[in-house]
């Protein structure tokens, strides 16, 4: 396995460089697999390598979102006034306005969601078990409720995003690469920690927190600083997928804990909690028979999805990569030791 690591490195960044080309239909299916991927890294390196399942990640995901858009607009014109009930249509962005904006927001929206995840960090990562889940899931749903009352980024009624120009060609395409190479970046990024003090750390803190805390190890520290990283990239996503989506509604998009919110636990669970691949793959699967649900299934698809989640809870609680490192432990780089046939024979004769 580890000597196919650059192979594969190598076929995932061709398919991910030409599958828009080949399949300019699924453009837009393709860009979501990269977001959906993301999702899985982020949550994983709470709820899997970590131990602590937060439901409130999404949090960030629509800080950053509602940055982006405030420092894009505002880069060029009066935010009020574009945020205003039909204000956004009077409003034209150039493809210089539409690049700088684009650039300075998205910066803007992981930092600020890298500040708000130290902030409540050091308070909520205090909190264990399922009390720190039901907060997490508490801070998502008054994001959502606070954002819907703010008349400066649209309240309740939602914002448009700035039109996409038409010089620049395909939108769907163009945040393909900006979702591909954040989530590229996001998982090298993962991968190096992983493989320092920090992952190590973390997996102390899953494994036996008391202990880990006993023997001089700054478990708030790792906690938040992992939080914080996690938060850093969902911040850093959620302005682009604004923009794709075209309009943001405070609850539905932004900080839409019901969709986007559970679907990152369950790509992560599916795949396989605290493996590096097991999020990529969880995201792919569950992309495609949320495609599948929506085509065949459309009136039930929520219903499916649903079963989906029971059906990985019962039967693939170790989830994909887990099940197939207990048949082909070999492959993922666990040695097994076998015991030479000929010790066999002699421990049976010594105990005949």
């Amino acid at each position: 396995m580890t000597a196919n690591k650059p192979l594969l490195y190598g076929l995932v960044a061709i398919v991910g460089l030409v599958a828009p080309f080949v399949f300019p239909a699924y453009v837009a299916q393709f860009a979501f697999a990269w977001l959906f991927i993301l999702f899985a890294l982020t949550w994983d390196a709470q709820g899997g390598q970590m131990g602590y399942n937060s439901f409130g990640n999404i949090l960030y995901f629509g800080v950053g979102m509602y940055v982006c858009i405030v420092v894009m607009v505002g880069y060029s014109y009066n935010v009020a006034e574009y945020t205003a009930p039909g204000g956004e249509k009077a409003f034209t962005f150039s493809t210089h306005q539409y690049i700088i904006g684009l650039a300075l927001g998205t910066i803007a929206g992981g930092i600020a969601s890298a500040i708000l995840a130290i902030i409540l960090g050091s308070g909520i990562l205090g909190l264990r078990g399922h009390y720190f889940a039901i907060g997490t899931l508490g801070l998502g749903i008054a994001a959502g409720e606070l954002a819907a009352g703010w008349d400066f980024i649209g309240a309740g009624s939602g914002v448009a995003a700035p039109v996409f120009p038409d010089a620049m060609g395909s939108r769907s395409l163009f945040f393909y690469f900006v979702f591909f190479a954040i989530t590229v970046i996001a998982f090298f990024a993962y991968k190096w920690l992983y493989r320092g003090r920090f992952g190590l750390a973390i997996n102390a803190i899953r494994d036996d927190e008391d202990k880990a805390e006993a023997m001089g190890l700054p478990t708030t520290h790792y906690k938040t600083m992992s939080w914080m990283v996690s938060a850093f990239f969902l911040g850093l996503v959620g302005g682009p997928v604004g923009l794709l989506i075209g309009f943001i509604d405070p609850r539905d998009t932004a900080f839409a804990g019901v969709t986007f919110g559970v679907w990152m636990v369950l790509m992560a669970i599916l795949g396989g909690k605290g493996t590096i691949w097991g999020p990529v793959v969880g995201a792919i699967v569950f992309l495609i028979f949320k495609e599948v649900f929506w085509i065949y299934l459309l009136q039930w698809q929520q219903v499916a999805l649903g079963a989906l989640i029971v059906v990985i809870v019962v039967f693939f609680p170790q989830g994909i990569m887990g099940f197939l490192r207990e048949q082909w432990p070999e492959r993922f780089g666990h040695r097994v030791e076998e015991t030479p046939l000929n010790d066999m024979n002699v421990r049976g004769e010594g105990e005949a």
